[in-house]
């Protein structure tokens, strides 16, 4: 039997992700980069394998942290599945300098998972690359009537069995260790994957704080979106690929706009569905009322953000958390979010913000018109929002526990000892 190495002291990890923004506000994975940086500055060695650049690219490298983006250049990858692209690429670095772990962000790190024996290298992956995200999609639609509670009860227990037996069973297989952001997924990961609990590691991935001091409301947006100074307005972010998601909250606008005749609606976002989607405003005869962006610059997304009274994301169709919404409760909004989604773990209903079924429009448009109202002290919950948010979302934190558990994973692998 080969005696074990000791635990090297500096690191030399891999990350894969199809995205990788090193360039914009927080978005899918906003979190990457501050996590990425951070661990280079502790004098880890981070390589980070991607699709695509902003910057059209084929590496870049800022902060000690070299990023390939394997679809760009003279000599890219693009002629292969992202997956296989990865899988060779990393296949070459690693034959030059041996990496100790990989986390792949999402699906794209699977075939170096099937190989990690070969590779002696640990695997990670975050629970975003199963498709666990699906099913807490479908727990979002569930009303309380025994119909409604059936009909989800069956939908769940089908996508489960799909996605488990579809793909995710043989993911985690090949890891060694899966990073979620709150309990409810460490919860789902036991109990129905089977995947056993000591090694599953909590990390609550959050966005870089730091750029966001509270800003002031744009008047020049206000002014360009045509509100009125003394209007109330609500913003929510929509990629329009599910009407059903926004129907809800169109419904409960209706009834708000009534009672109350200077409030707005921001839908920020363009998709597939954006079509259908202004067919339902003029069809519940909204009008000038719902102000339907179409796509923003990432950058201009927090003006939007800044402009709203209170701030909706009714989505559950993620798993982990939105960097929308973080960046809405940092900048002292009222937050109303969904009971069945990963921000369940972080508001406190009432105190900090609200959380709703999905499916309720009347609590979803009583809510609102209370907000409008002034009789609820929505200046309080957006301080305890913003302050929630800074406690929790500490990057030097954040990068100390992803290095801790990247050793754990280390040493459960077997094939090292502690230092």
């Amino acid at each position: 039997m080969l005696a074990k190495s000791k635990l090297p002291e500096k690191l030399n990890i891999c990350l894969t992700s199809a995205r990788f923004p090193i360039l914009s506000r927080a978005t899918d994975h906003g979190f990457l980069w501050p996590i990425a940086r951070g661990l280079a500055r502790e004098g880890h060695k981070v390589t980070v394998l991607s699709t695509t650049s902003f910057l059209k690219k084929p590496e870049v490298i800022r902060d000690g942290v070299r990023v390939l983006y394997l679809h760009e250049g003279a000599k890219n990858l693009s002629h292969m599945s992202f997956q296989i692209a990865v899988r060779q690429k990393f296949a070459q670095l690693h034959k030059e300098e041996p990496f100790h772990l990989v986390h792949s962000i999402d699906r794209s790190g699977y075939r170096i998972g099937n190989r990690k024996k070969d590779f002696k290298i640990a695997m990670a992956y975050d629970v975003e690359a199963t498709q666990m995200s699906q099913l807490f999609a479908i727990l979002a639609m569930k009303r309380e009537t025994l119909g409604s509670m059936l009909t989800t009860a069956i939908a769940t227990a089908y996508k489960f069995l799909t996605t488990y037996y579809g793909g995710d069973r043989q993911l985690l297989s090949t890891a060694d260790g899966i990073f979620v952001t709150n309990p409810q997924q460490r919860i789902i990961l036991e109990r129905y994957y089977l995947y056993p609990d000591f090694h599953t590691y909590t990390v609550p991935y959050g966005i870089e704080l730091g750029d966001l001091s509270p800003k002031e409301k744009s008047l020049e947006l206000r002014k360009k979106l045509g509100l009125p100074e003394n209007s109330h307005v609500a913003v929510t972010i929509s990629d329009m690929t599910e009407v059903q998601e926004l129907l809800p909250l169109l419904k409960a606008f209706e009834k708000v706009a009534i009672k109350k005749p200077n409030s707005y609606l921001i839908i920020v976002g363009n998709g597939p569905k954006f079509k259908n989607v202004e067919f339902e405003v003029l069809n519940l005869a909204l009008g000038n009322r719902v102000i339907l962006t179409g796509a923003v610059p990432a950058p201009e997304i927090e003006d939007y953000i800044v402009l709203g009274d209170v701030f909706v994301n009714m989505s559950s169709r993620t798993t982990g958390f939105e960097p929308s919404t973080l960046e809405a409760m940092a900048q002292k909004k009222v937050v109303m979010g969904s009971e069945v989604s990963p921000i369940a773990n972080i508001i406190e209903d009432g105190r900090d913000g609200f959380l709703l079924r999905p499916a309720d429009v009347d609590s979803m448009s009583n809510l609102l018109v209370e907000i409008f109202s002034g009789t609820m002290p929505a200046d309080e919950i957006g301080e305890r929002a913003r302050q929630r948010v800074v406690d929790l979302f500490d990057t030097p934190k954040l990068v100390q526990s992803v290095l801790d558990a990247y050793r754990k994973i280390l040493l459960n692998t077997g094939m090292y000892k502690k230092h």
